[in-house]
């Protein structure tokens, strides 16, 4: 019994952490950015994309970016999405260390598909 009590303390608190993280590393007003043109670029890969997306995202795997992030335009803003949040604040720093200054983390797809439905 005192195993699953740890096993489950353990649980929630990987959970906290990563609802802290996502809420401090989310960028806020991204409904604003995509009413305003931005693309939402999915950074999961071709597989899990094909199993669901943001109708009109753009997919490049977080494992392309560094070879296709040629393909994008710079001076165009892109917001960042993935299955849980962590591979699109990998992407976001990529494309912002290759000069890309108007990159923001959009976090999961789909808790972003629910903020511009």
């Amino acid at each position: 019994m005192k195993s699953v009590l740890m096993f489950f303390g353990i649980a929630l608190t990987v959970y906290v952490v990563y609802r802290v993280y996502q809420y401090q590393t989310l960028d806020n007003g991204l409904d604003q950015l995509i009413k305003k043109g931005a693309v939402i670029l999915d950074v999961r890969t071709e597989k899990e994309y094909k199993m669901g997306h943001i109708e009109g995202s753009l997919n490049i795997s977080l494992g392309t970016i560094r070879e296709r992030y040629t393909e994008l335009d710079p001076d165009k803003t892109y917001i960042t999405v993935c299955s849980h949040g962590l591979r699109s604040v990998k992407a976001e720093t990529i494309l912002k260390e290759r000069g890309f200054t108007l990159v923001h983390n959009g976090g999961a797809w789909s808790d972003l598909q629910k903020i511009i439905k």
